[in-house]
């Protein structure tokens, strides 16, 4: 029986190995599974579901600790600790959720005098069967992304066992006990679904009529036995995943649906925002850069009653423009210029469009009747485009918005060599991220020059 199960676990142990390595072998030519093939510790991978299904191979030490006839024992007590390979086990895993799962182990253990212990001799072959329930306690306490390779199980369960001596007065004669077991089973992922593990269990008979020497216990301590088991393990997991259960970030349903409801919320907020902080939200602003102070209408357009391009809080400032008093000509110039120049006057542009949008026709009228009622005055006529699109495709893009306000300004009777176009390309002095303020950035821009 323990060569059979020796043969077994190895095979399956080299099995195992291979189809880990043929896997990231078969799969090198694949982006994807490239990426995923060396996932650290700190890096999430979100799945929608896990690989619930595990084998798991392992190899020990097992000393039966109780009960021992006179003169027989385990090991020397005055002897220093010694490891001796004894105990060989498969188990089954099922996780019925992220968090808790089920297992069976199925395990052979041949117990016997350590050499040199100054027992008498004696062995005993323990066959045993576990029905266990198994807790992923990184996963419990949520700590999964800060454990990342490192794992940690514990089981418990029942468990019953053959025990037959195999030498000695009952040699031959078998016993069926039954009791519980419990233990710890720290793990590491070395693969995407393989981890290696340490386990540590101890098995607490309630029937066992046998001493771990072959002979029957005194009456005294009849029905009890003990069993402490050390061993090293493999676990492979297999699924549609790509990485094993044990580790892979789970988003179960509700937390998809409350991280749906936080994107729901921040698009809410974006919309409420007011850019211009006219007391419009812009969402509902066709004139996102109205000037501070300037009353707007529910739309957020500047107020202009006489529609003749200047809001009618500016009105008095372009009527005084015009007069012959030059300290009121001055003062008044130099409040358009600045509006003007520090950008508070300028065209928006749909995405990917030449085209200024209508809102932008009363800027732009503003620009016109400021330069009739300044014939001396040239203007710089600058363009912008958002950080969508190569640099190439958006210098031109730029350009052209400018070259577009500058013909609307022509034909509207500016002389050309009044105008000046530039294209300054890209403007990402915004969040990137963000479509609505990208839009304030799709614009056209005058600078007064003299």
């Amino acid at each position: 029986m323990k060569k059979h199960l020796l043969i077994l676990v190895t095979l399956l142990f080299v099995s195992f190995a291979s189809n880990a390595q043929d896997a990231t072998t078969t799969k090198a030519d694949s982006k994807k599974d490239k990426e995923l093939k060396e996932i650290e510790p700190d890096q999430e991978i979100v799945y929608d579901s896990f690989n619930r299904w595990s084998i798991e191979v392992d190899f020990g030490q097992s000393k039966g600790t109780k009960p021992y006839a006179t003169g027989y024992y385990y090991s020397n007590p005055n002897a220093h600790i010694r490891f001796d390979i004894n105990h060989f086990g498969i188990a089954g895993r099922y996780m019925i959720s992220p968090t808790f799962g089920i297992k069976s182990h199925l395990s052979y253990d041949l117990l016997t005098d350590q050499k040199g212990s100054g027992s008498l001799p004696f062995e005993m072959q323990n066959i045993g069967l576990t029905f266990e329930g198994v807790v992923n306690t990184v996963r419990l306490f949520n700590i999964e992304e800060k454990a990342g390779r490192f794992g940690l199980l514990m089981h418990l369960g029942f468990q019953g066992s053959q025990m037959s001596p195999k030498m000695g007065i009952n040699k031959g004669k078998k016993e069926y006990n039954g009791g519980i077991v419990v233990g710890l089973t720290p793990q590491l992922r070395i693969f995407k679904n393989v981890s290696v593990f340490a386990d540590f269990s101890v098995n607490s008979n309630v029937r066992q009529h046998f001493n771990w020497d072959g002979s029957f216990s005194a009456s005294n301590n009849n029905l009890t036995g003990s069993m402490y088991t050390t061993a090293l393990g493999l676990s492979v997991s297999f699924g549609n995943e790509k990485i094993h259960g044990d580790w892979a970030i789970i988003e179960d349903k509700k937390s998809k649906e409350m991280k749906a409801l936080d994107e729901r919320v921040g698009e809410i907020e974006t919309l409420m925002n007011d850019a211009d902080k006219d007391g419009v939200p812009d969402y509902l602003d066709t004139e996102n850069n109205s000037l501070p102070g300037v009353a707007v209408d529910t739309r957020g357009r500047m107020v202009d009653m006489n529609n003749n391009g200047v809001p009618d809080e500016l009105e008095k400032y372009v009527n005084n423009s015009i007069t012959n008093n030059n300290n009121s000509v001055a003062v008044s110039d130099g409040m358009l210029v600045k509006l003007i120049n520090d950008g508070y006057i300028a065209a928006y542009f749909d995405t990917d469009k030449r085209q200024p949008t209508n809102a932008s026709t009363d800027n732009i009228g503003f620009i016109l009747n400021y330069l009739k009622t300044n014939p001396g005055k040239t203007v710089d006529i600058i363009g912008y485009a958002d950080v969508v699109g190569s640099s190439e495709y958006n210098d031109k893009l730029s350009s052209d918005r400018s070259e577009n306000v500058k013909n609307i300004l022509v034909k509207a009777g500016i002389d050309p060599s009044r105008l000046n176009i530039k294209g300054n390309g890209v403007d990402d002095s915004v969040d990137k991220t963000s479509d609505y303020a990208r839009r304030l950035v799709r614009k056209v821009v005058f600078k007064i020059t003299n």
